[in-house]
């Protein structure tokens, strides 16, 4: 399936080091064990350029590695003028980043900014996820509960959406999924 024809799911913050890299393999895991790499694309960005072409933090790599997620191959890159158009859902981790996002998004695309954690099922008084740049490991674990959980919410969400044949038919994949009739 051509890459205009999926379903486009951009995760932003600062630096696209942290935590939008971690959102990013993740949902990526996620949509790959429902078998629905096809029909749904992901990828990162950050509204700052401090870390163009490097690799996600080392300290967040190890901590998803440890569960089996994978980003040796993400490399950060900062949100294009483009991007509002192309991608169907741009989801910030923090108010700051989306307020970045709306300053920038052309009136058109701002019905696809949101924050990650609005998918959230486990973590409702949890609206942001906050940078664990400057602290220690448990910074990052807790970025990894946050995110799998809002992604969990995410993907049911784009589930619901799709009502094509393309799609529906692997939505009994996801853990909890219940078609709405």
């Amino acid at each position: 399936m051509e890459l205009n024809n999926k379903i486009k799911v951009l995760f932003v913050c600062m630096g696209n080091i942290c935590r939008s890299p971690t959102a990013d393999a993740v949902f990526r895991h996620q949509v790959r064990s429902a078998g629905l790499e096809k029909w749904i694309y992901v990828d990162s960005a950050g509204t700052h350029a401090y870390h163009i072409d490097e690799p996600p933090d080392r300290r967040a790599q190890k901590v998803a590695l440890k569960r089996g997620y994978s980003m040796h191959e993400l490399r950060a890159r900062t949100v294009e003028s483009n991007d509002f158009e192309a991608f169907h859902y741009i989801l910030a981790m923090d108010k700051n980043n989306l307020a970045a996002l709306r300053e920038r998004c052309p009136q058109q695309y701002t019905h696809k900014l949101d924050l990650l954690m609005r998918y959230s099922s486990q973590w409702d008084k949890c609206q942001e996820i906050a940078d664990p740049y400057f602290g220690g490991s448990h910074g990052f674990e807790l970025v990894l509960d946050l995110v799998e959980d809002a992604n969990q919410g995410l993907l049911k969400h784009i589930l619901s959406q799709e009502r094509g044949d393309s799609i529906q038919p692997r939505a009994e994949l996801i853990s909890g999924y219940r078609k709405e009739t």
